[in-house]
């Protein structure tokens, strides 16, 4: 029987995007092992797609009063018998699950739960990037190398978008208890005109809660494509291999987006910092403002346009 390893990682999608990297090295340093993922329902087909993990779990995090339910995790994680454990979601549930083990002898564990046999032992471990953080944590795990996420793997049929080239993708949307993360839909507008103008279409993604802010943009912009909901992550990582450029707010899709290679403008505002949790790559700018009301289009478009070449 071979080994078994746990990766913990239950979101948000950039959150499990930016864990691409970390479970590549996982991977790499147990190639003989069978590796599951404990994650989130949202993204267990997402990673059961990965060549990282062999088994997906996906964990609804039960509410402390569900005994019954926490009972079976803490019995089903205790038959699984791990030789080690990745905690890269080194939450406070995350590490409860730590506790859920025992008592008696728990697996080998990376992350920061009190007394886990491979803590991430850097108090400052909360000012740095999730990429540098992940790989300290996997270091000193005993991981020397952590690669950039990649998605090279993730891939869809886009043929039914009838999308033609060039196109560009719009991401207005994101957290919708967070609106200060969003600019506003009339900068988008105004930037999907200047893309029109240039013959590039510009393509809004989102899910179905953004409908209203593709509708205002296609009613700005007539040729616009409107496929919020219509997408799944294959397809938007297709998409963006296929795109000329992207520009979209501090949300998941747009991490997705940049892993997946279209040079790629993410905006920031207050809400969140850039310096903890931006996509990085050649291809990928960041602008910020505390207010992104303050961030002009024009700017906007001129970023775009050193990235991708565009006249």
């Amino acid at each position: 029987m071979s080994t078994r390893v746990l990766v913990i990682k239950f979101g948000a999608l950039g959150d499990v995007v930016q864990a691409l990297g970390p479970l590549a090295a996982i991977r790499h340093a147990h190639r003989e092992a069978r590796i599951t993922a404990l994650t989130a329902p949202p993204f267990a087909d997402l990673l059961a797609a990965s060549p990282y993990v062999d088994e997906v779990w996906a964990d609804t995090r039960p509410p402390v009063w569900r005994v019954d339910a926490l009972v079976a995790l803490r019995r089903r994680l205790r038959r699984a018998r791990y030789a080690m454990v990745y905690d890269l979601q080194t939450s406070a549930r995350s590490g409860w699950y730590f506790h859920l083990l025992g008592p008696g002898a728990r697996p080998p564990w990376s992350g920061i739960a009190r007394g886990c046999s491979h803590p991430h032992a850097n108090p400052a471990r909360d000012g740095m990037h999730t990429l540098d953080r992940q790989a300290e944590q996997l270091g000193m795990a005993g991981i020397a190398v952590t690669p950039p996420p990649d998605a090279s793997w993730l891939t869809a049929d886009i043929g039914r978008f009838d999308l033609r080239p060039p196109f560009a993708l719009l991401a207005p949307g994101g957290s919708a208890d967070r609106p200060a993360k969003r600019w506003p839909v009339e900068r988008y507008a105004a930037l999907a005109r200047g893309l029109a103008a240039r013959g590039i279409t510009p393509v809004v993604l989102g899910t179905a809660a953004e409908r209203p802010l593709a509708a205002a943009i296609v009613a700005a912009t007539p040729g616009t494509r409107d496929l919020t909901s219509q997408t799944s992550l294959g397809e938007i990582a297709a998409l963006a291999r296929a795109a000329v450029v992207a520009v979209g707010n501090d949300t998941g899709p747009m991490h997705l987006i940049a892993v997946a290679g279209a040079p790629s403008v993410v905006l920031f505002s207050a809400e969140s910092d850039p310096a903890l949790c931006a996509p990085r790559g050649p291809a990928v700018r960041v602008l910020r403002r505390l207010a992104l009301a303050d961030l002009p289009a024009a700017e906007v478009e001129a970023t775009l346009r050193s990235i991708a070449g565009m006249r």
